[in-house]
């Protein structure tokens, strides 16, 4: 219903994706005095209102075709991509840092390809070899300084790394099954499953409401409040109805090999943020990255070419 492979189109809107998506790394540092747990529950209930809202007027529609076992996936993939990814990335952020957070996600690209190319009619492992080397180059040079820099070992740098592995886990899990139920879904627009997941995170995000203020003993003043509240409608507009729409979209239009390469652009957005939170340029290592990861996206492309 978005369209057939479109592999120009497609790759742009992934770019676009991972711009939106940058900025959830941005965001719990900007409210380091909220949890990571506070951060989900408020991005995703902000998520949930708006799809609820957006839904009404399709809601007839929708009816006719849901069925129980889209609903049991619905609740699966939220929990995956939304709620289970998102507290362990804010957490993993405010604990080891945006660089340690970024180079762990970014493996994401080559753990989703290497599955991928299982695929039934997919582009063979070895003709993605390049492509797959330049990912590695890339998210080495991303998060080098991150890990062999500083002093000794911290338990809650530890602790953050161990969080971001677990987002890994959780989205890369999402981004294959997610991919799936969209192509055994065709008379679905990915905006309306986008909107249905929104729904079900919004609902799953009510249970969050007691634990994140339950584990939070800290005082937060109106200002705090207001711009908590501030940064949660934004994480939910761009990041999770925006960002989650257009990356719906360019599953569609690209075979799952070249999916996981679009997740690429998220991390090098989330580095380019960084840089601006931290008001510094890059160093030659990030440069490196952020060439290899052009390059990583052109060879895989080339493996694509019939």
């Amino acid at each position: 219903m978005d369209g057939k492979a479109n592999i120009p189109l497609g790759i742009l809107f992934g770019i676009i994706a991972g711009a939106l998506w940058g900025t959830v790394f941005v965001a719990p540092q900007l409210a380091r005095d909220f949890t990571g747990l506070q951060l989900a529950a408020g991005r995703y209930l902000v998520y949930g209102a708006i799809s609820a809202v957006l839904l009404v007027p399709r809601w007839p529609r929708l009816r006719a075709w849901l069925e129980p076992r889209h609903w049991r996936a619905l609740v699966g993939l939220s929990l995956l991509a939304n709620i289970v990814y998102y507290v362990a990335l804010a957490t993993a952020v405010q604990w080891g840092g945006v660089a340690m957070a970024s180079l762990v996600i970014g493996f994401l690209p080559v753990v989703v390809t290497v599955v991928g190319s299982r695929a039934v009619g997919a582009v063979p492992l070895r003709r993605l070899a390049p492509s797959l080397v330049f990912s590695a180059i890339a998210i080495a040079c991303i998060g080098g300084q991150a890990l062999v820099g500083g002093g000794g070992f911290e338990w809650r740098r530890a602790a953050g790394f161990l969080c971001a592995v677990a987002a890994l886990v959780s989205w890369t899990i999402y981004a294959l099954r997610n991919a799936r139920w969209l192509h055994q879904l065709p008379h679905v627009s990915a905006h309306d499953w986008n909107l249905l997941t929104g729904l079900v995170t919004g609902a799953l995000s009510l249970l969050l409401v007691p634990a994140a203020l339950y584990f939070d003993a800290s005082t937060h003043t109106a200002a705090a409040w207001s711009r908590f509240a501030a940064i949660s409608a934004g994480m939910a507009v761009f990041a999770s109805i925006l960002g989650n729409s257009f990356w719906n979209r360019m599953s569609r239009m690209l075979p799952l090999t070249l999916v996981g390469q679009m997740i690429l652009f998220e991390t090098l957005f989330a580095l380019l943020y960084g840089f601006v939170w931290e008001w510094r340029v890059p160093v030659a290592s990030e440069w490196v990255a952020m060439v290899c990861v052009g390059l990583s996206v052109v060879s895989c492309l080339h493996a694509h070419k019939k």
